[in-house]
């Protein structure tokens, strides 16, 4: 069964977790927090849950860093996948509300227009965002990478796939959520050379619009709202007419994996280089087999974990979980073929129950 097929069967998911794996060992976890968590082990379990933004198997990761986080810190938590989009999204936060839920971790949809919803929240329970940022909200922090560094990294290894430059063209899921906007508009910067623009202030080209810099011409960004059989079609679209296509980049998880299979299709492996986002399996064999240059991992196994400790502390009254200026930084990791097998074996030992 195809992945297209699997995500069809699904529906909104909930995983209540307490079943979890080994401690990350990136740093920020402070010996105060993990006190007020795992050694009060007679006080009440926070209920909590992790909202992400759709069912995609980005998420697997994520959900086991909850898992591991919830048993860590003596907490109940929640995964929840909205199947429907921002109204499912909106829809699941409103019923945990209404359950007396004590945090939620959200990754929004569509961070202009849940403003208030994202408010509402704020005032019943903890709220932080995660992946994607709702920074005109009164969530209490962000869980995450920085998205448009993240994207001047993909830029550069587009740079190094196609040393004499040439024209590429960015696939996405959706261009309302505010991680896919600073990715695409990081790796634009990058190919055209412009300077880096501040995370608080970016200035953000419109789609539809050629883009010409330097040695490289960014065609246009094509977006699939989730649908696995769109990406593929704007993959087969792409190399249909634009026949001196150099390079797809692709900024979620499953859009490198359809402009693979689609370029596999199309006997095009040699003349078109593709660059990823994140660690799906078809993505690193990808990688190993040289269909694919490289990835940008945002490491969402640390964003489940580390939503989950800051939530479980604040509930019991620690503060200082709360990261300095709103924003918990989860390094990125650049994975091409010299480090590929390496970064593998780690995610597996990571996630293994």
């Amino acid at each position: 069964m195809n992945n297209t097929n699997r995500l069809l069967l699904l529906s909104s998911a909930v995983l209540i977790a307490f079943a979890g794996c080994g401690k990350p060992t990136e740093t920020g976890s402070s010996s105060s927090q993990t006190q007020s968590g795992a050694s009060d082990a007679n006080s009440e379990k926070p209920k909590l849950a992790y909202v992400t933004n759709g069912i995609d198997p980005f998420w697997n990761p994520a959900a086991a860093g909850a898992r591991a986080a919830a048993k860590e810190f003596n907490a109940e938590c929640e995964v929840l996948m909205p199947a429907k989009g921002i109204v499912d999204q909106n829809r699941i936060i409103e019923t945990l509300l209404a359950r007396g839920i004590d945090g939620i971790a959200i990754s929004p949809i569509d961070a202009k227009n849940q403003v208030g919803v994202i408010n509402e929240a704020c005032e019943r329970a903890h709220v932080i965002t995660h992946d994607s940022d709702a920074p005109d909200s009164k969530r209490l922090c962000f869980v995450g990478m920085n998205n448009y560094s993240a994207g001047r990294a993909a830029g550069k290894l587009v740079k190094e796939a196609m040393p004499n430059g040439g024209k590429v063209m960015i696939f996405v899921g959706r261009l309302e959520q505010l991680n896919a906007q600073q990715r695409r508009q990081g790796v634009i910067d990058e190919l055209i050379d412009r300077p880096v623009q501040s995370l608080s202030s970016i200035t953000y080209d419109p789609p539809g619009k050629v883009l010409e810099g330097g040695a490289f011409t960014v065609l246009d960004t094509r977006t699939d709202n989730f649908d696995y059989a769109r990406a593929k079609a704007n993959a087969e679209d792409a190399i249909t007419s634009q026949p001196d296509l150099g390079c797809m980049i692709g900024l979620f998880a499953y859009n490198a994996p359809m402009c693979k299979e689609a370029v596999k299709e199309a006997g095009k492996t040699k003349s078109i280089k593709i660059v990823s986002f994140d660690e799906q399996d078809s993505t690193l064999q990808g990688i190993i087999d040289g269909d694919i240059y490289g990835t940008v991992s945002q490491q969402p196994y640390l964003y489940g974990y580390h939503s989950v400790r800051i939530l479980a502390a604040l509930k019991r009254g620690d503060q200082s979980a709360v990261p300095k200026e709103g924003f918990h930084e989860v390094e990125i990791r650049e994975v091409r073929k010299e480090n590929v097998k390496e970064f593998w074996a780690e995610l597996k030992k990571l996630h293994a129950p």
